[in-house]
């Protein structure tokens, strides 16, 4: 049942622990049917107050209107509302055009199929070998054991980071957006994300020195409007790849064996062919939306689902509101591996679509091809931990048991 309408107004969408506290696909139905564009009053003294856009249309809208809807000034609620983003003009997730245009081409260059093509080879080997280790352990905790391995591993591999720097790597981008405890400090948040930016710069030091043929030595040698990147703006960069690749592909996995798990038969049908892998993917997405929401700010007046936005006013797309959309998909709290079409927004849209698409798509569709060949039955062994977040939706820990086929 979904909850009275005055509680759209009384929840905080600010804070970590409000969809761990109460259920959000209940929430987010009643936003849509009641007030699917609305304000959000400031969360605490000092700080602004911020539209709301829950539906499929105006979100998809929004992104692509990159005019009326810039990204410079920050892209994630909890740094908007604390000021500007200071990656804005310097990170392609936080930046406008014309500059936008050129960095995003840059960035592209570390997609291309070259050199994805080996990474791509490269995520499946080791998904499959993760795979088949873990069915001889019995109860183990897919979390930590797997998902933790695949993304930061294949990002890693895609930037050429030293083995030994990743597991360090691993903890400060866990603590980057989101915590495991519903008090988690900002000031770890905070460290995490300079230590990151820090330990690139001086990666991005040592790749303009001696250049290889790497992503980091790519961006590090690359010219937009004319002037090569510094190195804050390289590190920042390597960042948003590892900030994107990997929390986003970490909860797609957990999500994606959680669901398998709770739903047998659809489990059955992929393990038969009878579903194919590359829809079950989509359906992963959609299901995941780890990125709940982004968020821009308004550059003019504009009209948005009926209400009126102000130049300066901020304004947060829900994607995890939009992917539930019953307007756009049939029975959207169906987790329907076969769904198609499937026009979710889990990569967001428009200009700012996501770079790290195809791979993100490549390592679920390791992931499953891996669980098929692998295991015949995927087995709860306790129940799933949530993290504590305002952007990232997800789990810290999953235990499970893969009987073998």
């Amino acid at each position: 049942m979904s909850p009275p309408v005055e509680k759209i107004h009384s929840l905080d969408l600010t804070d970590p622990a409000t969809f761990v506290r109460h259920d959000p696909y209940a929430f987010w139905r009643t936003v849509r049917e009641q007030e699917p564009v609305y304000w959000h009053e400031s969360p605490a003294p000092g700080q602004p107050g911020f539209w709301v856009v829950a539906g499929h249309a105006d979100v998809q809208a929004a992104y692509n209107d990159a005019e009326s809807l810039c990204s410079g000034r920050g892209t994630v609620l909890d740094v908007l509302l604390n000021g500007e983003d200071s990656a804005g003009g310097k990170m392609l997730a936080v930046t406008d055009r014309p500059r936008h245009r050129e960095l995003r081409n840059v960035m592209l260059r570390a997609f291309s199929p070259r050199v994805l093509r080996d990474v791509a080879t490269s995520v499946a080997e080791r998904t499959s070998h993760l795979v088949r280790s873990v069915t001889e352990l019995g109860p183990f905790d897919f979390a930590t054991e797997l998902a933790e391995q695949i993304p930061m591993h294949t990002i890693c591999d895609l930037l050429s980071i030293p083995e030994g720097d990743r597991k360090e790597l691993l903890e400060w981008n866990k603590l980057a957006l989101s915590s495991e405890e519903p008090e988690g400090e900002e000031l770890d948040s905070v460290s995490a994300r300079n230590e990151i930016v820090l330990y690139f710069m001086g990666l991005a030091q040592e790749r303009l020195e001696q250049p290889g043929d790497d992503v980091i030595s790519m961006i590090a040698g690359a010219e937009v409007e004319g002037r090569p990147l510094t190195l804050e703006e390289v590190a920042l960069n390597c960042y948003s790849l590892i900030l994107g690749g990997d929390e986003s592909s970490r909860m797609s996995a957990i999500t994606a064996v959680l669901a398998f798990a709770r739903n047998e038969a659809r489990w059955r049908a992929l393990q038969s062919g009878e579903v194919k892998v590359a829809s079950a993917v989509e359906e992963v997405l959609r299901w995941a939306t780890p990125a709940m929401h982004f968020a821009r700010t308004a550059t003019r007046d504009l009209e948005l689902g009926g209400k009126r936005i102000r130049a300066g006013d901020i304004v947060s797309l829900w994607n995890t509101s939009a992917n539930n959309d019953e307007t756009v998909f049939e029975a959207p709290h169906t987790f329907d591996p076969a769904r198609h079409p499937n026009r979710h927004i889990s990569f967001g849209h428009g200009p700012h679509y996501c770079v790290g698409a195809y791979l993100g798509r490549a390592e679920l569709r390791g992931l499953l091809e891996a669980l098929v060949t692998h295991v015949r039955d995927l087995e709860p062994a306790g129940e799933p931990v949530r993290i504590y977040s305002n952007f990232l939706f997800g789990y810290s820990s999953l235990p499970m048991r893969f009987t073998p086929r």
